[in-house]
């Protein structure tokens, strides 16, 4: 079996895990079982690029389970869980291609490889496997029934070519989900990157300015828990309903500008590119505390702060050091990337039990329907989206009412009025 992992030997450590993440994912527990049975996935081939974790182990042996052969690469070069990815080799036997700090070229020729058994659906977490196809891979592309996007940089991209006419085959953005992203976004990117900058830190939160780029459902999240925190919370945007959603949720909200001279933590949140910029940087305190959790590092410009700084050095993990002209100190988490996947180790294994419910049952609707879809970017069906809630409630205990035959034919009226 072709794979390519960093070191066999953690196999058992990432066995224990993947055991223990499943523990809280009762709804893809669920689905798994259904799927041994029944089998709805039977020798369809299935390339996934997505953050290698305990989480995405158990999806990936759910999806082997149900008959299909995957293959794993990851979706972002510091997101890999070295362990898991050998767990998944030695005890599942599944091709994974993906080691925690990979560089550019390794993290490409793992896309590669990971297209090399010519997919029939693509899982997609940024849209780097779909885009690759796309411009690299076209010969592939004809056999592809469809494909899924996990997160909202990859919506992004998969929107604009679905726009401009070149996306060659059906994608449902899991993302749109409501069972994502109003849980996995704000409730999971909340506690992970928060977590992930604790660790990689060690500094404290309360008496903080936490400054958070960007109010959609992340940045929600983020600036729900720095609050929390005890933190001051900052927000900035570019959308007036967003902004001033932050504004009546009781936030501080400002240009980047502004905020710059006076946060002593920035998170960027955005899916856009440069949001931090060089007059950004110039304005900071010294000892400003800079990081991402936004799907890529572009959204800091880097370049511009390495061009700036006169000396470079790692400090801790995770954290390096950049000394201005004037001694200033900026500390970059991460290099800019995923903090809650590279410092951390992602959202909690309970929300993305729903997440990765959406992705399980969207691959089962993909080879239902293929015939029927169009080379557009579908929202995740409705009863796919309440049914995966529905299961939710149940593996918690909770119940809720059902509406009455009367109170179905009102909602169904327009006769009765005040």
């Amino acid at each position: 079996m072709d794979f390519d992992i960093k070191d066999l030997s953690l196999a058992e450590k990432g066995k224990k895990r993947i055991e223990w993440a499943a523990q809280s994912m009762p709804v893809l527990q669920s689905i798994r079982k259904r799927f041994l049975e029944t089998k709805p996935l039977k020798d369809v081939r299935i390339s996934a690029c997505l953050h290698v974790t305990t989480e995405t182990a158990y999806l990936v042996k759910t999806l082997k389970d149900g008959g299909a052969q995957v293959r794993l690469c990851a979706s972002n070069p510091l997101s890999t869980q070295d362990d898991v990815a050998a767990s998944l080799v030695e005890h599942e036997k599944i091709p994974v291609f993906a080691i925690k700090g990979e560089d550019r070229d390794t993290y490409y020729r793992h896309i590669y490889q990971a297209l090399e058994h010519n997919p029939q659906i693509t899982m997609d977490d940024g849209a780097d496997l779909v885009s690759t196809l796309h411009s690299e891979k076209q010969d592939l592309i004809a056999q592809v029934i469809g494909g899924t996007e996990e997160t909202t940089t990859g919506v992004i991209r998969l929107r604009s070519m679905a726009e401009k006419g070149v996306l060659k085959y059906p994608i449902i953005a899991v993302n749109d989900a409501n069972t994502k992203h109003l849980f996995d976004n704000r409730y999971g990117t909340g506690q992970s990157t928060i977590d992930g900058i604790i660790r990689a830190t060690n500094r404290l939160i309360a008496g903080s300015v936490f400054v958070v780029c960007g109010y959609g459902w992340c940045g929600r999240g983020v600036a729900m828990r720095a609050r929390g925190m005890g933190a001051r919370v900052v927000v900035t945007e570019v959308d007036p309903l967003r902004a001033l959603e932050a504004v009546m949720d009781g936030y501080e909200v400002m240009p980047i500008a502004q905020a710059a001279r006076i946060g002593d933590f920035f998170c960027t949140l955005t899916g856009d590119i440069h949001v931090i910029r060089k007059e950004h940087f110039e304005v900071m305190k010294d000892g400003a505390i800079v990081c991402n959790s936004g799907h890529f590092n572009v959204e800091l410009d880097l370049g511009a702060l390495s061009e700036m700084a006169k000396s470079r050095r790692m400090i801790r993990d995770f954290v390096e050091e950049y000394v201005l002209e004037d001694g200033r100190r900026i500390y970059v988490l991460a290099d800019g990337r995923l903090i809650n996947l590279a410092a951390a180790e992602g959202h909690p294994s309970s929300v993305m039990d729903m997440s990765f419910a959406n992705q399980a049952l969207c691959v089962e609707y993909l080879i239902s329907n293929a015939e029927k879809l169009e080379k557009i970017v579908y929202s995740v069906p409705k009863e796919i989206d309440e049914n995966i809630a529905k299961l939710k409630l149940a593996s918690m205990g909770i119940e809720i009412d059902t509406l009455t035959e009367e109170q179905l034919r009102y909602l169904n009226s327009w006769e009765m009025g005040t």
